[in-house]
């Protein structure tokens, strides 16, 4: 079992930036991915962002604005965003996966750009 905390959503005006991070704990040496899923209201689930031992993938809406990291030490993954546009906003969800292909999720945080 892995559980995910979640920190570091809120409000910004548009340009500005934030850090979001998830620590995982439980049975974090079988993780394989972790990233970043974005639900807004009207609009499809977005895989954000995702990282793995290998490579780093993002969305074509966040290429170039959005950095993701992680930490191994720590079992800690964090979304650097940077110029926050208001379509940024969102519930986003840490995500991982482990062996076996079970996924797990974070509680969400809100994080909205406004202009």
């Amino acid at each position: 079992q892995v559980q995910l905390v979640e920190y570091g959503g809120g409000l910004v005006q548009a340009g500005g930036a934030l850090r979001l991070s998830c620590a995982a704990s439980g049975s974090t040496a079988r993780i394989t991915v972790m990233g970043w899923v974005r639900q807004a209201p009207g609009k499809q689930r977005e895989v954000v962002a995702t990282i793995n031992s290998g490579s780093t993938n993002y969305a074509d809406s966040v290429k170039g604005r959005f950095t993701i990291s992680r930490d191994s030490a720590k079992n800690t993954v964090y979304l650097q965003m940077n110029s926050l546009k208001p379509e940024d906003t969102a519930v986003y969800y840490c995500n991982v996966v482990v062996y076996g292909d079970v996924r797990y999720w974070g509680q969400g945080t809100q994080v909205a750009a406004s202009s």
